[in-house]
């Protein structure tokens, strides 16, 4: 699977958007505008967090650039079973099955037979929601 991008206007991200920054892709928390200056173009400062590291990304470009928009794919899986923080998930699709860490805030409400969504960019992989469970 290949990690696919596309672009839009930095004047269209928003917070719950996901954009690359730094070549990780996050999801924007936050986006602060300066005005312009006098003989400059306005400033955009966007915050993220990692969608797959949880880590904290911050990237400044002007209003006018382009921004890197991650094309992220969402799958839904079966939780098949559950070892200390890693569940096996089966794709409801491909029947494909493969293992991936619990998210600390799902780790309670995560049980075998219960189904997930599974949010794919290129070869990582993280479980976003509990869609069911048994």
């Amino acid at each position: 699977m290949s990690e696919e991008i596309t672009y839009a206007s930095m004047k269209d991200i928003k917070p719950g958007k996901f954009m690359l920054i730094d070549g990780v892709p996050c999801r924007v928390v936050d986006v602060e505008t300066s005005a312009p200056g006098k003989h400059g173009a306005a400033k955009m400062r966007v915050t993220g967090i990692g969608i797959f590291d949880g880590s904290k990304k911050t990237l400044l470009k002007p209003s006018s650039g382009d921004a890197e928009i991650p094309i992220i794919s969402k799958k839904k899986a079966q939780v098949v079973s559950i070892s200390g923080n890693t569940a096996q998930l089966m794709n409801l699709e491909t029947y494909e099955t493969y293992e991936i860490q619990i998210p600390e805030d799902m780790s309670n409400g995560i049980k075998p037979g219960s189904e997930v969504e599974v949010m794919e960019y290129g070869e990582k992989r993280a479980i976003s929601r509990i869609t069911g469970s048994v």
